[in-house]
C-alpha cells in the first residue's frame, strides 16, 4: 500500500513532539557568537587612527619653528626655482617625519592652487634600503605620472582633431564658438594648464596633430617600468633621470631614515641625486633627508656632505609638558568625551619623557591603554591601564629586539639564559664564553674570540637586554658580572623560535653537569 502523505507530514508523524520553526529561528538569534560579547561594551575610541605613527595631524604643537623653517626653504619650489636640500635631525619620536609630511602636503596643495608643477615623493629607507630599490621606486612613480600626462594630452589632441575634421576653421585662432575649454588640469607638466585655444595655436593642419599623437604614443611605449631586480644600476638611474625630466616639474624627494640607506649602500645614491640638477633640462630635484643619527654625515664623502646638507634643521626632544599638550590634542579626537581619567595623560607623558621625549612612545602608551580598557569593558581609561600598557609595550620591545638579533648575539644571550636557568647568577664573561663555545659546536656555527663575545655582551647591555657591570676582584683583576634584564621565559621562547636554535635544549644536561663538578 502506497503512503500518499508528503515527506514533511511523514517526518512530523514519526516524532513524539512538535517543533515550531519560528522558535528555532528565535533561539538561533539569541545565541551569542564569538564577537558578540566583545561588541556589547560601549566603545572608548572615537577615532583610534589619530594615535598611530602613520597619522599626519593638521596641527603639530611645539614644532612651529621647525615647520616655518622648512616652509621658508621649500617656498622656492612654488616660484619654479630649486629649493635647497634639507637635512632634518632628531631622536625618535620628536616629530621629524610628521612635520616634514605636513609641510609636504601643504606644498602640494598650494602648488595645485597656483598651478605650479610641484610634487613630493616619500621613501622610507629602512624598507627601501638600497640604491637600486630607491631609484627603481622613484623611476616607476614618475613613469606612472608621465603615462597619465601623455594619456591626457592624447585625449585633448584627439578631441581637437575630431573638431578639425568637422570644421576646417577649428585650427584657426579663436576657433569655433564654444571651444574655450581647458585641458586636463589634474595632469602634470608645462602643457597641462594651457587652454584648448592655446593648443590650437600649435598646429596648422590635421597631419601635424596626427604626428604629435604618434610621437606621444611612441613616448608612452618607451616608458618601461623598472623591475625590482635584474637591471644594471646605471640603467635604472638613466631611466629615473629620463622619467623625472620628461615634463617640467619641481620634485622634492623625502628620504626618511636616510642613515639606513647610507649604512647599507654607501653614499652613491645621495651623490647622484644631489648632483643631477646640473644635467636636467625641464625639472629640478630637491632632497629632504631625515635621520635619527646626528653624526651620520661624518661618514659621507665631503662632496656629498657639502651638496646635501645645504640647510639643517634639528628637532629637540619634547619635555613632559609638551608631550602632555600633544596627547591632549590627539586625545580630543581619538577618544569619546570623558573616556580618560584625569591622571592618564600626565602619566603617559611622564613615562615617555623618560624615553628621551619620545612622542611616538607616548601615543603608543595612550592607544594601548585604551585598548586594554576596551578589553576590560571598562567605562574609562585609568592609571592602571597605563601601567599595564607600559609593561606590555616594554615586553613587546624586548621580543622584537631579541627576535632581530644576529645569530651570534642570540647564541651569547642563550648561554647567559642557560646559566640563569641552572641557578648561576651574576655570571662572568669566561663562564658565558665556555657555554657559548659548546653551543657553537653543537650547532656547527663559527666560534668567535672571547674578545668579540665580550663586545657582543656590551651590545646586549646597550640594548637593555642584559646588565653588565665591571667589578673589581682585588689582586685577581676586574671582570664583568652579567645578569638578565628581561623576562627569562619570554626571551627563551623567542630564541627557540629561531630555526637554527630549535635543538638547543639538548645542551642543557651539559650545563647541569658542569656546575655539579665545580
Amino acid at each position: 500500500m502506497t503512503d500518499d502523505r508528503s515527506t514533511d507530514e511523514r517526518r512530523t508523524a514519526d516524532r513524539d513532539f512538535e517543533v515550531d520553526l519560528d522558535d528555532v529561528l528565535d533561539d538561533e538569534d539569541d545565541d551569542e557568537g564569538l564577537f558578540d560579547d566583545l561588541l556589547s561594551g560601549e566603545p572608548i575610541f572615537e577615532n583610534k587612527e589619530v594615535l598611530r605613527p602613520s597619522y599626519t595631524p593638521h596641527e603639530l604643537p611645539h614644532r612651529n619653528d621647525q615647520i616655518n623653517n622648512m616652509a621658508t626653504i621649500l617656498v622656492a619650489a612654488l616660484r619654479g626655482e630649486t629649493p635647497s636640500n634639507i637635512l632634518i635631525y632628531g631622536k625618535t619620536g620628536t616629530g621629524k617625519t610628521a612635520s616634514a609630511k605636513f609641510v609636504s602636503q601643504e606644498l602640494e596643495k598650494t602648488s595645485k592652487k597656483y598651478d605650479v608643477p610641484c610634487e613630493v615623493e616619500y621613501i622610507n629607507c629602512e624598507v627601501t634600503d638600497t640604491q637600486y630599490r630607491v631609484l627603481a621606486q622613484l623611476a616607476n612613480t614618475f613613469i606612472d605620472q608621465n603615462r597619465a600626462f601623455v594619456d591626457a594630452r592624447i585625449a585633448d589632441l584627439s578631441d581637437l582633431r575630431a573638431q578639425a575634421d568637422d570644421d576646417p576653421t577649428a585650427l584657426e585662432i579663436g576657433g569655433s564658438p564654444g571651444d574655450d575649454r581647458t585641458g586636463d588640469e589634474s595632469s602634470e607638466g608645462s602643457d597641462v594648464s594651457d587652454s584648448f585655444s592655446d593648443l590650437r595655436e600649435r598646429f596648422d593642419s590635421v597631419a601635424e596633430i596626427d604626428d604629435r599623437i604618434d610621437s606621444l604614443e611612441a613616448d608612452k611605449a618607451e616608458m618601461e617600468q623598472v623591475p625590482m631586480t635584474g637591471w644594471p644600476t646605471d640603467r635604472v638611474y638613466a631611466t629615473f633621470f629620463d622619467a623625472v625630466d620628461y615634463v617640467e616639474r619641481v620634485a622634492v624627494i623625502m628620504l626618511d631614515e636616510i642613515d639606513k640607506l647610507v649604512e647599507k649602500s654607501g653614499d652613491d645614491t645621495l651623490y647622484n641625486l644631489s648632483r643631477m640638477n646640473s644635467e636636467l633640462d625641464n625639472s629640478r630635484v630637491s632632497i629632504i633627508g631625515i635621520s635619527n643619527d646626528l653624526k651620520f654625515t661624518d661618514f659621507l664623502d665631503p662632496r656629498v656632505k657639502s651638496s646635501l646638507g645645504e640647510e639643517e634643521i634639528v628637532f629637540p626632544p619634547y619635555d613632559a609638558n609638551q608631550l602632555r599638550d600633544i596627547l591632549q590634542h590627539r586625545s580630543d579626537v581619538a577618544f569619546k568625551a570623558d573616556a580618560l581619567s584625569d591622571d592618564v595623560l600626565p602619566l603617559c607623558a611622564a613615562f615617555a619623557a623618560q624615553e628621551h621625549g619620545d612622542a611616538r612612545r607616548a601615543l603608543d602608551l595612550l592607544r594601548t591603554a585604551g585598548e586594554l580598557a576596551e578589553r576590560d569593558q571598562a567605562e574609562n581609561v585609568t592609571e592602571d591601564h597605563v601601567r599595564r600598557a607600559q609593561d606590555k609595550i616594554e615586553l613587546d620591545r624586548v621580543v622584537e629586539v631579541v627576535r632581530t638579533l644576529p645569530t651570534q648575539s642570540k647564541l651569547v644571550l642563550y648561554a647567559i639564559l642557560l646559566l640563569e636557568d641552572n641557578g648561576v647568577h651574576n655570571v662572568n664573561t669566561g663562564e658565558v664564553y665556555n657555554i657559548y663555545k659548546t653551543l657553537c659546536d653543537e650547532l656547527d656555527a663559527d666560534v668567535l674570540t672571547q674578545r668579540r663575545v665580550t663586545d657582543l655582551i656590551s651590545e646586549l647591555d646597550m640594548l637593555g637586554i642584559v646588565n653588565a657591570v665591571v667589578v673589581s676582584k682585588g689582586r685577581y683583576g676586574r671582570t664583568k658580572e652579567i645578569s638578565l634584564s628581561v623576562p627569562v621565559e619570554e626571551t627563551e621562547a623567542v630564541l627557540e623560535a629561531d630555526s637554527r636554535l630549535s635543538d638547543i635544549e639538548n645542551i642543557t644536561p651539559f650545563v647541569q653537569a658542569r656546575f655539579e663538578n665545580n
